[in-house]
């Protein structure tokens, strides 16, 4: 460490210190400047140190240390008072505050000691003249933590009757506090009402809304307000996740995982935090953490994932159980410290309310990367009680009216009779169902229930189910063998109907087997129209047969599919359409709307072709609908991805965002998060960022970019989500991390064909540079870009680099002299490309984009130049002339540079010349709305510059 020779720059290192993140490194730094400051022998270089080490032991994991300095100024203020300047002065008296809640974090300060503390801080707040409000309010804060209920209400009234002077908290502070105490006394929708100025933003310090958005997540549960605990979530552990202070806060996130069905991101946000698990300079945080995490732990092992490795403490491996069981016994020690020293049961009581907590949602989506829901118990059995013959009733009956569930009621029925006890009709019925549920293994389980069905005297079910086996061997690629085969049980089928000797059920059952064969060659190849006979043979045959049969209706209906499939494959997309819409009217006419999912999703494809959107919003939706509880999730996720670009294309942002976010949900839950879930997060990010939901969005295409593959989905997704997340980061105000991701997604841009995009990104990667005061780095990005606006003949964005280059200079090798030729050459080409203009539209462009460039030379050169007066003068009046030009759509721009002038003027000692500049700038405004914002500036800015008012 360099000695710090004076006081500026022990200073200007302390303000550096404080920018760094909280933590062991900051506060370290702190100790090294308060020795530093010693050196100087300058009483108030010593407070300065010391109230920074305050500062920042307060807000770290070290909060324990801060009362060693505070009572050293403490002491120095009472010895030597003069010694403070008046910013200390209040440092000192607005510490006190933390003193009290730090003394009631720490179990070994004697309750007594802190009720001193309180009238210590009483009198002294007298003494300098304070409200009692910031007094009441530490009151408020011990009766609250050992219970005393009847104190807390008092001091709660006396705290919001007392005087706001400049010692209270800050309004957010102050709204948090209020508000948990509503939320303790069971009124969560007004804790809420009390938060909502914090939550918009209306409030807002260094640590808030941090803490009201984590305190907020569990009330809202409580309420059903699921949407705004999402977007709180999102928003909230975005901000706590880089405050090493703010412990009890990401606990509160882990919680809120906990009881909304997402364990899965609740043991992420443990693993990225492994300290929080033993940092012991803040017993109350800490205490809150442990109890949190128990409750993970036991909802895990209620799961049935006790065994589940999880992590923990440092030193060595836990399982969900053995962590469970640890952070118990820790939590449970330190909330009797509590108690012991408080003389309530207090804390012990808020400890395992926390422990015991009940989820309060089963699965809510939040939007980013997060594993599958951990697999349930084993699961009671529907009718597991009841015996074989009930099983088997019911099984035939689901089966009967083709019920989603009847394979899971056929499963039971087999674990149930274990292949005893069964007659050979029965047997050949789940040897059936277990063949459909094997895929290409169970081609010899189809004839294993095509013999049973033959020795039960059924031969029309028994070609039925080598109908299916052949179906399934087609889907294996041996489409000809099984073409033959089930042209044999064709014919078969036929014979024995036409002998009386099966019924429709069966016949349909190999007709339409047959039908689903022809369609696979058809896929492979083979010509449409032997496929197409046979699907018509299908409609032909269970035509006035159905009644009441719904398996007949089904076959019918699928048949119709199949002729709309083939037209589809002819490129007959309207009659398609039409016919996949009849096919999913059949299925749900006869109950089974279900079966029509496939279909409706269909209808939706083609009606996108064919330019309906409305109409193929309209089929996602019913397809959705349709398929209810058993809708599979991969299917599911499908569905709302379009859905969501449906209706995100055609403006409704929220809507969208909801099905984007359902799509991520539910691919993740199928297992596919590098695929459609990646997807959906990308669009989901897309779609919060329009709505401005900054935060939000940067979280979630942070997951996106996790798993989002240039393979998979093609570089331009990676391009696009990349300068999503650099447009949120730079409305955030993380330039380093904005440009980055711009520079990025420019370098995958730069090898494309068209390089707007790549320009753009260059473009905007050197703004974040800028902003994020790395001049160097950001001349290069303008560079970069200003040679791609210039080969695609942009003028417009080759001046505006060029501009921004000039601004740069001053601080480069460039200089000054770097600066004046950056800027000349902007109007140089702002002027040749006026030149040549030959459209009044792109000549008032041009002239717009030249007059800024020369109001802009002007302002630098003020900036910049030691002899500025004349040349900065003569570049803002060259701009205003050429906003005259434009009548009124030059107005602002011509008063704007008229208005700079005149500043100028009024510098130099040009007074005449600055005041007519004034009045013709409220000439120009006469008549003018003075509702208008650029009016009312530019005439309050004229006259202040003619009355000085």
């Amino acid at each position: 460490m360099s000695r710090i020779m004076d006081f500026e720059a022990l200073r200007q290192a302390m303000a550096e210190n404080a920018e760094r993140p909280e933590g062991p490194a900051r506060n370290a730094r702190a100790e090294e400047l308060l020795t530093e400051a010693e050196k100087l022998e300058i009483p108030l270089a010593v407070i300065e140190a010391l109230g920074h080490q305050v500062k920042v032991y307060n807000y770290s994991s070290e909060k324990d240390r801060v009362f060693v300095p505070f009572a050293r100024l403490l002491r120095m203020w009472d010895e030597r008072p003069e010694d403070f300047d008046a910013y200390e002065a209040h440092a000192l008296h607005w510490t006190f505050k933390w003193m009290t809640a730090g003394m009631l974090g720490q179990p070994h300060i004697p309750l007594a000691s802190v009720e001193n503390w309180l009238g210590e801080m009483e009198r002294r707040y007298r003494v300098a003249g304070y409200s009692e409000r910031a007094v009441r309010a530490a009151e408020f804060g011990i009766a609250s933590h050992i219970g005393d209920r009847a104190r807390a209400e008092r001091a709660y009234a006396a705290w919001l009757a007392a005087d706001r002077d400049e010692m209270a908290d800050c309004h957010a502070c102050e709204l948090h506090g209020q508000g948990g105490w509503q939320v303790r006394s069971g009124r969560d929708a007004e804790a809420l009402e009390l938060w909502a100025p914090v939550l918009e933003g209306e409030f807002a310090c260094a640590h808030e809304p941090h803490g009201v958005l984590a305190r907020s997540l569990v009330p809202l549960l409580r309420l059903g307000r699921v949407e705004e605990a999402r977007a709180h979530h999102l928003r909230g552990i975005r901000l706590v996740r880089p405050m090493e202070s703010m412990r009890d806060a990401y606990a509160a996130h882990v919680e809120f995982c906990a009881l909304s069905g997402n364990e899965a991101r609740a043991l992420e946000l443990l693993a990225a935090r492994p300290a929080y698990f033993t940092d012991t300079g803040h017993p109350r945080s800490l205490l809150e953490f442990l109890a949190v995490v128990t409750l993970l732990m036991d909802r895990l092992t209620a799961l049935g994932l006790g065994a589940q490795e999880v992590p923990g403490p440092a030193g060595r491996t836990w399982t969900a159980r053995e962590l469970a069981g640890h952070a118990r016994v820790e939590a449970l020690e330190l909330a009797a410290r509590f108690d012991a020293r408080n003389g309530t049961s207090y804390v012990g009581d808020l400890t395992r309310a926390t422990m015991a907590a009940e989820p309060l949602a089963e699965r809510l989506p939040l939007g980013v990367r997060t594993a599958p829901a951990p697999p349930p118990g084993a699961e009671a059995i529907p009718g597991a009680e009841a015996g074989v013959p009930e099983l088997l009733a019911r099984a035939r009956r689901l089966s009967e009216t083709l019920q989603p569930d009847a394979p899971q009621a056929w499963a039971a029925l087999a674990r149930a009779a274990d292949g005893a006890g069964l007659d050979a009709r029965a047997r050949a019925e789940l040897a059936d169902n277990e063949a459909m549920s094997l895929g290409p293994e169970g081609i010899p389980v189809f004839e294993e229930a095509a013999a049973l069905y033959t020795e039960a005297g059924d031969p029309g079910e028994a070609l039925a189910a080598r109908a299916r086996g052949a179906y399934v061997r087609a889907l294996t690629g041996e489409t000809e063998a099984a073409r033959k085969t089930v042209g044999g049980l064709y014919d078969e089928v036929l014979a024995l109907y036409a002998e009386g000797a099966t019924g429709p059920r069966q016949t349909a059952g190999v007709l339409i087997s047959r039908a689903r064969v022809l369609m696979r060659c058809v896929h492979e190849g083979a010509p449409a129209e032997e496929a197409e006979r046979a699907a018509r043979e299908v409609l032909a045959f269970v035509g006035g047969r159905t009644g009441d049969d719904v398996r007949l209706v089904a076959r019918g209906a699928e048949a119709r599919a199949m002729l709309a499939e083939l037209a589809e494959l002819g490129g007959d997309l309207p009659r398609a359409a039409d016919l996949f819409r009849r096919a999913v009217a059949e299925y749900t006419g006869a109950g089974l709307p279900w079966f029509a999912v496939e279909y409706e999703a269909r209808v939706g494809a083609l009606s996108q072709h064919l330019g309906e959107p409305a109409e193929a919003e309209r089929a996602l939706r019913s397809a959705l609908e349709h398929g209810g509880a058993y809708l599979e999730p991969t299917g599911r996720a499908q569905l709302h991805l379009q859905l969501a670009e449906l209706i995100g294309a055609r403006g409704g942002t929220e809507e969208a965002a909801g099905h984007a976010l359902q799509a991520a949900h539910w691919a993740d839950e199928a297992g596919e998060s590098g695929t459609f879930g990646a997807w959906g997060r990308h669009l989901l990010g897309g779609l919060l960022l329009r709505q401005g939901r900054w935060t939000e969005a940067a979280e979630v295409l942070e997951s996106a970019l996790a798993e989002l593959s240039a393979e998979v989905h093609g570089d331009g997704a990676l391009v696009q989500t990349r300068w999503w997340l650099g447009d949120c980061l730079s409305e955030l105000g993380e330039h380093r991390q904005a440009a980055e991701h711009r520079l990025l997604a420019a370098g995958l841009a730069e090898h494309w064909p068209e390089q707007q995009d790549h320009a753009t990104l260059a473009h905007l990667a050197g703004e974040s540079l800028a902003e994020a005061d790395l001049p160097a780095e950001a001349d290069r990005a303008y560079v970069r870009a200003g040679e791609l606006w210039e080969a695609l003949g942009n003028p417009y964005f080759t001046v505006r680099a060029l501009r921004a280059r000039a601004w740069l200079a001053p601080r480069l090798d460039a200089g000054v002299p770097g600066a004046r030729a950056l800027m000349a050459r902007a109007v140089r080409v702002c002027g040749e490309a006026l030149a040549e203009a030959d459209d009044p539209l792109e000549e008032a462009r041009l002239t717009t984009e030249l007059a800024h460039t020369h109001r802009q030379f002007g302002e630098l050169l003020l900036t910049v130049a030691e002899e500025r007066g004349a040349e900065a003068l003569a570049e803002l009046e060259r701009s205003a002339a050429l906003f005259a030009t434009l009548g009124t759509d030059g107005l602002h721009g011509r008063t704007g540079a008229e208005l700079a002038a005149a500043a100028l003027e009024s510098e130099l000692g040009r007074t005449a010349e600055a005041t007519a500049r004034a009045r013709a700038v409220l000439a120009a405004y006469e008549g003018a709305d003075v509702t208008d914002d650029t009016v009312r500036l530019r005439r309050e800015t004229a006259s202040r510059l003619l009355y000085g008012e």
